[in-house]
């Protein structure tokens, strides 16, 4: 694995990041601390978390993953892990549970009680990366980032970054930050894979130029680009359970991951891994990481099997050739994942 640096921020990390948001529902404790041991094992020093973790995420189940986290947290050296948390904000029909009164904007008030919170649950005094999870189009970004460079000041959070984040979006924040001289956002956090490249356009751009690094999330589709779902729904998987069994919602979101196009795009893929002589979640992983606008790729897994399976990647470099291959399938197949829930969402 490399290194690399957050943004502008003096944090540099490995360019494989730990994520942890099954860690309570697919994942028990246990396990999620055999995955953790094995990911610090294998010298990864980053891991990602949320408030509303685990998914699908629930009332009852809100910061569970934060008190596994912390826990394991206790039985390592804390500067030799990287620790990113998040606030909700708003759930845009996502996600509205009775937290801090029902209410997750990103207003002072709140951030402070979120920050509060996350560093009680994760049993720690600081956090090194401090996100936004969803964005509020409506709050002035200022005193969004006001409150958030306050908890920097009192250094209960190193550097700040913004998920699921518009284009549009980043650069207010990063205009907001430099006209009214208060922090910026070091990272943005977005979907981003083989099926879903949306990223490399106007994102990348932003992200060059304005030096914010990418931390892309879900860069096995959710699963996909494993392959699992090319025979059909899987028994136990987080798609089967939302199409079979969810609400409109993580229907919508399945079938943004789950539909003809992808799978179509997964088995070209698949095709192309193969014949290199490697797995598809491996050439899926390495592929996000050799990005330059990426940081660190976050990957997931319910079992220290499935880790195994994304470690591969660690010191894989795609060729040339290989690259040209996996681009022909985007361009036979643009934006698999760019249906009408997408546009949605």
């Amino acid at each position: 694995m490399q290194r690399r640096r957050l943004g502008q921020s003096g944090i540099s990390v490995t360019d494989i990041c730990m994520g942890t948001m099954t860690f309570g529902s697919s994942c028990d404790e246990p396990t999620s601390h055999a995955i953790l041991d094995r990911a610090f094992d294998a010298g990864i020093d980053f891991y990602d978390a949320a408030e509303m973790y685990p998914v699908p995420p629930r009332a009852e189940t809100f910061g569970v993953t934060e008190e596994i986290v912390g826990k394991w947290l206790q039985t390592k050296p804390r500067e030799q892990v990287i620790i990113a948390t998040k606030i909700t904000g708003p759930g845009h029909g996502w996600f509205s549970p009775p937290v801090r009164g029902g209410r997750t904007a990103l207003d002072p008030l709140q951030i402070r009680r979120a920050v509060e919170g996350s560093l009680q649950r994760l049993k720690t005094d600081y956090i090194d990366l401090y996100q936004t999870h969803w964005p509020d189009h409506f709050m002035r970004y200022e005193d969004t980032l006001a409150a958030l460079g306050k908890l920097q000041e009192e250094g209960k959070v190193r550097a700040i970054g913004c998920s699921n984040e518009t284009c549009w979006g980043l650069m207010k924040s990063l205009w907001q930050a430099e006209k009214h001289r208060v922090p910026r956002y070091d990272t943005v956090q977005n979907n981003f894979s083989l099926i879903n490249r949306r990223c490399e356009s106007e994102l990348a751009q932003v992200c060059r130029r304005e030096h914010v690094s990418l931390l892309p999330y879900s860069p096995l589709g959710g699963g996909v680009l494993t392959g699992k779902y090319n025979d059909g729904p899987p028994p136990g998987a987080r798609f089967t359970e939302y199409l079979q069994s969810g609400g409109p919602r993580q229907k919508m979101m399945a079938e943004r991951f789950v539909n003809p196009r992808t799978l179509k795009a997964v088995r070209r893929l698949a095709t192309i891994a193969a014949q290199a002589g490697i797995s598809l979640t491996a050439m899926s992983v390495a592929w996000s990481r050799q990005h330059d606008f990426v940081a660190s790729t976050i990957i997931g897994a319910t079992s220290v099997e499935q880790l195994e399976e994304s470690l591969q990647a660690r010191d894989l470099i795609l060729s040339d050739e290989i690259l040209q291959q996996i681009d022909q399938v985007e361009q036979d197949i643009p934006l698999p994942m760019r249906e009408d829930g997408l546009r949605r969402l």
